[in-house]
């Protein structure tokens, strides 16, 4: 028991007047926030959602504009019908049982906590994969790993990417800025892009918002629409970015514009809707690893963070299903889910990635 006593005292001596309560109230895990749901758009999911694996996109095709003068015999343009594919390819399931025994001697309803907790991880799963997917990264069961070609779902959209359906341009690294590269070449599962050091102050490669605003402008370049482009980072880089401007310290407190799970306020921010999420791919110990000094980046401890544009990628749920039924071996209840989704970069040259890492 909780009480100590005297030397010497006796009464009660076993301790058992004071029974061991149990908490009907279950202490529920922290969630993560998921993201994924409010940057990619689901324009395929009604035509792939009853049947079918696959849907093939058709591309705008280009059209040649030339100059006229009096006389001059018209040439027409051929007309391309160019296509990709987009696959649902990716399944995840849960499943459990609860004995009637267990049921009958429990104080807590365990079958709720736990249905509860497993849809929050497949949804949570969804997001992690799909953030790792259009970053250019896959998760190999212990670490996050570049996507190579074989990973590819479907064809790709664009056949100036690489074999993470990425635009190597649009990946920004500390050569971007004007820094010096590392010497490490890639492999199957290492990137050669060196990070970027940040820091708040100025005297790292960039700041945060120094590389918000060359995404933006990258954007704008590239004719992104400016509606609707979205920026999702880890809480290192928001807190290297609220160091670095105090006004979005304010965002933190009171009215509609505080940092929820997930969204970081309703404004944007240099163009961008903010978004804050713990499932972006990492290499190694992660971004908030400081280099040597302000201008060194790494090539194996880093972050990645993410722009992009509503249009850039779109998921499809072909099945979300959940069922329960007795158990044909023992007396127990056994419920089990299942979740079926596709993905697919449908714009990369609306996709910006950058690695970055603490400068000090």
């Amino acid at each position: 028991m909780a009480f100590a006593k005297a030397s010497g005292y006796t009464n009660l001596n076993s301790g058992n007047f004071s029974p061991v309560i149990f908490s009907q109230k279950a202490q529920k895990e922290f969630r993560k926030s998921s993201v994924v749901e409010d940057i990619t758009n689901t324009d395929y999911m009604g035509e792939i959602a009853n049947f079918g694996d696959s849907v093939r996109i058709i591309k705008e095709p280009d059209i040649t504009i030339s100059t006229y003068a009096r006389g001059t015999t018209l040439s027409a343009t051929d007309l391309t019908d160019l296509d990709f594919t987009m696959t649902i390819d990716q399944a995840n399931y849960y499943m459990f049982k609860i004995d009637d025994i267990e049921v009958a001697h429990s104080h807590i309803n365990f079958m709720d906590l736990a249905t509860d907790r497993a849809a929050y991880k497949l949804r949570d799963a969804f997001d992690s994969e799909v953030l790792g997917y259009l970053s250019g990264y896959k998760h190999d069961g212990s670490k996050y790993v570049i996507r190579v070609s074989g990973d590819i779902p479907g064809t790709k959209a664009n056949s100036s990417a690489g074999d993470t359906e990425l635009l190597a341009a649009n990946r920004l690294s500390t050569t971007t800025f004007g820094g010096t590269a590392g010497s490490t070449s890639a492999s199957a599962t290492v990137d050669a892009l060196t990070s970027i050091p940040i820091h708040a102050d100025g005297t790292a490669v960039a700041t945060p918002l120094e590389l918000l605003n060359r995404i933006g402008r990258l954007m704008d370049s590239a004719n992104v629409d400016t509606a609707d482009r979205w920026f999702v980072a880890d809480p290192v880089f928001y807190e290297i970015l609220m160091d670095e401007s105090s006004k979005f310290v304010d965002r933190d407190f009171g009215g509609g514009s505080e940092i929820r799970n997930g969204r970081v306020g309703e404004g944007l921010i240099r163009g961008f809707r903010t978004y804050k999420s713990n499932n972006l791919p990492f290499r190694g110990t992660g971004p908030a690893t400081i280099g040597s000094n302000a201008t060194t980046g790494s090539q194996t401890n880093f972050g990645v963070v993410v722009a992009g544009h509503m249009s850039a990628v779109s998921t499809a749920q072909q099945l979300a299903k959940t069922e329960s039924y007795r158990s044909h071996d023992t007396f127990s209840d056994t419920v089990r889910g299942m979740q079926l989704y596709g993905r697919k970069i449908l714009r990369p040259e609306a996709i910006f990635t950058a690695h970055y890492n603490l400068a000090k």
